[in-house]
């Protein structure tokens, strides 16, 4: 197997978890209980954090010496501006999260459902960039960037996506709307994810010198999509320690793929 086609089957891996993340709704109830919903939200916070500082921001820093430049010129700027452009897209796109009454983003008439599948995409969005930017850092050789980096990456976001895929079908199926209808919207969430990744590799093929910068780039708008909707969900109501043990585990679990297997 070439390197294009381990990158292809890699950038795959993220929308498998959300498509089996869905597909449970096929096998459990309604609804997930309120203490297993924080859990989740808080593994998927801690993944996306130990993905965005040792699978996006370390390997920015050292590529940005590489090449000459300051260690934290470029990755700051980049990291600011996946900021931005998530605040940009939070603003801009109609989304419902799931235990709100009111939307977000700009007035438009679509269904709740409709917003609350755009809600877990626009989640999705900088995690496909996170991973077709390592597989293009992976594919040129000389980025410090290994395919197994690129796969562990991959496959942390799989793993944090499985409970994401279940956060948005399984309250899908309590609105009403049938067992398969709901895994399409959760399966369709993450077809965002490929698309967003392939996209990515494009841009840094083009311009290889702009790596550290979109490396950054994807972990600032992780970083945001942890901060600004993920834990927040997790710190809701009571119980919030389920959310914080969730965070560290699924910190801990991202940091040992990634120091141990990348």
């Amino acid at each position: 197997m070439n390197l294009s086609t381990y990158a292809a089957a890699g950038i795959l891996l993220p929308l498998l978890g959300t498509s089996l993340g869905a597909a449970l709704v096929f096998f459990l109830k309604k609804t997930i209980s309120t203490s297993v919903e924080k859990m989740l939200l808080g593994f998927a916070s801690g993944v996306m954090i130990a993905a965005s500082v040792w699978s996006l921001l370390i390997p920015a820093i050292e590529m940005a010496v590489e090449q000459g430049k300051s260690g934290w010129v470029s990755p700051s700027f980049g990291f600011i501006l996946g900021i931005l452009f998530l605040m940009l897209l939070d603003k801009l796109i109609p989304h419902l999260h799931p235990e709100q009454s009111a939307p977000e983003g700009m007035r438009a008439k679509l269904k709740k459902t409709t917003m609350m599948v755009f809600a877990v995409t626009l989640h999705n969005i900088p995690e496909g960039m996170a991973v077709g930017v390592v597989f293009a850092g992976a594919i040129m050789g000389n980025a410090g960037i290994t395919m197994a980096g690129a796969t562990v990456l991959a496959l942390g976001i799989a793993i944090q996506n499985f409970p994401e895929g279940a956060i948005i079908s399984m309250p899908l199926r309590s609105r009403g709307m049938t067992k398969l209808k709901s895994f399409v919207c959760g399966f369709m969430s993450g077809v965002v994810e490929p698309i967003a990744a392939v996209i990515t590799i494009f841009l840094t093929n083009a311009v290889v010198s702009v790596l550290p910068y979109l490396l950054s780039f994807a972990a600032g708008a992780m970083i945001y999509v942890v901060v600004e909707d993920l834990i927040p969900e997790a710190q809701t109501g009571n119980r919030t320690d389920i959310g914080t043990i969730g965070v560290a585990a699924g910190f801990i679990i991202m940091m040992i793929l990634d120091v141990a297997l990348g």
